[in-house]
């Protein structure tokens, strides 16, 4: 069963975005409900539409992240995957005017179902508006999402879709290309990554084509929906005229980081990519959600393309090309350490892991020798339970840290733990400072690296 939780704020207009006059009127006042309030694309909605006026609601899975990222909204805590019940969606969306449908997963794991999440959710959220006289309806769905799509994202995103305009709402859909804003997710959080690559340039379907859309692009056109500015039960796709492959990007994206050019791209087979898919799937049920998983590589060798002609035609404008969206997201440092830390992060994970589960076998392996290292500092038995105990913690940890849902606290427990070895060390046996080995003196970096990768553990 879902809890929900409200939690109330007051919205702060902020000084970089003057909102369109026209929108300030029509959305003055107006309720709207943004489920996948603080993901990549709804984080930005719920600003916009609250600085043109509207009485925003976020529907999000953590009330302590949105305070995070958008404290300033008033939010609703709930699974939305568990909220495949009409009657559950009516006590949320009693009293709106309008939902913004901003929620979605790429691949279905640990924390994700997309069945439940793009399909059966969403088609009772149409019921339940229906039933309590919302009106209006805009979704975020995605280029290529038919019935038959190779893909599951694709085709739960369809059949979401295909019950929204069956309904009797007015409804709009739009299906953005790939997004890029000043937030870093999926697959932006991937481009900064690849373009941070040192010296040479390695890249799986390099050829790929895509096109893209701003995030600012994509909130003027939901702006433009709630404010019937545009014709309404039409699907449209937001996507730049140019097409570019993905090697022409990240080459773009490592200009903008300030990185120097590739010496070389070396254009790695698919077998590679997909190992590395297959990995990053086995994380998922682990709770990573990895860019790199094998349903973003089969979107991307399919190509990431739409038609903009529909938008172009409805509007008379066209959406900004990748340079000109570039243009407005200048590069800084927090940019620059953000792709490094991308490239590291999952080698810190991975060697931490290795490093406590492998020494915690060696111990019990070992375990008279270890003790025999405690002899004559404490008794026998307590030797024995120190050498155990602490292999068997290393272990637990080890493990533990390849949970994502444990991941930050298991390494705040290993630099804990590197801390009690260190001082206990020191105390019982301080002549191992001097060992040539430095069996002492390597735990201060094992200490420092577990404290960063407890640092870096921020999925949003």
């Amino acid at each position: 069963m879902g809890i929900y939780a409200i939690h109330f704020g007051r919205w702060r207009l902020r000084d970089e975005h003057e909102s369109c006059n026209a929108c300030r009127v029509m959305l003055n006042g107006k309720k709207i409900l943004v489920p996948g309030a603080y993901g990549l694309i709804g984080s930005e909605l719920v600003r916009r539409l609250a600085a043109d006026g509207a009485i925003v609601t976020g529907l999000v899975r953590s009330s302590r992240t949105a305070r995070r990222i958008i404290p300033d909204i008033l939010t609703i805590e709930a699974d939305m995957a568990a909220l495949t019940d009409v009657a559950r969606w009516r006590a949320i969306v009693s009293g709106q005017d309008a939902v913004v449908n901003a929620a979605g997963a790429l691949q279905s794991g640990l924390k994700d179902n997309l069945s439940r999440l793009q399909d059966q959710s969403i088609r009772a959220l149409i019921a339940a508006c229906e039933e309590t006289g919302v009106k209006t309806f805009v979704q975020i769905s995605a280029p290529g999402a038919i019935a038959d799509a190779s893909t599951a994202f694709l085709r739960t995103k369809a059949r979401g879709d295909e019950g929204l305009r069956r309904s009797k709402l007015n409804w709009v859909i739009f299906k953005p290309g790939l997004v890029i804003g000043r937030n870093a997710y999926g697959g932006t959080s991937l481009l900064r990554m690849l373009a941070s690559f040192p010296i040479v340039q390695p890249l799986v379907y390099g050829s790929a084509k895509i096109q893209c859309v701003g995030i600012d692009d994509v909130a003027d056109a939901v702006g433009a929906a709630l404010s019937g500015n545009i014709t309404m039960r039409r699907d449209y796709d937001l996507v730049e005229d140019e097409t570019h492959t993905l090697g022409e990007m990240v080459a773009q994206f490592r200009v903008m980081l300030g990185s120097p050019p590739a010496l070389a791209q070396i254009n790695l087979p698919r077998w590679c990519g997909g190992l590395v898919a297959r990995i990053a799937d086995a994380a998922g049920w682990l709770g990573w959600r990895s860019p790199l998983r094998t349903t973003a590589l089969r979107v991307m060798s399919e190509d990431v393309l739409g038609n903009p002609q529909a938008w172009r035609i409805e509007t008379g404008a066209r959406l900004k090309n990748l340079d000109e969206i570039l243009a407005g997201l200048p590069a800084t440092a927090q940019e620059r350490i953000f792709g490094r830390v991308q490239l590291l992060y999952p080698v810190m994970i991975m060697a931490l892991s290795i490093f406590f589960v492998a020494s915690g076998f060696i111990a019990l392996a070992n375990l008279d020798a270890a003790k025999a290292v405690l002899a004559g500092r404490v008794s026998e038995n307590l030797a024995r339970i120190m050498a155990a105990g602490g292999a068997g913690l290393d272990i637990f940890l080890g493990l533990a840290i390849l949970f994502r849902p444990a991941t930050r606290m298991a390494a705040l427990a290993m630099a804990g733990l590197s801390g009690v070895y260190l001082v206990t060390g020191s105390v019982l046996t301080p002549e191992l400072w001097a060992d040539p080995l430095g069996p002492l003196l390597k735990i201060a970096p094992v200490f420092m690296l577990s404290a960063a990768a407890a640092l870096f553990t921020v999925e949003r």
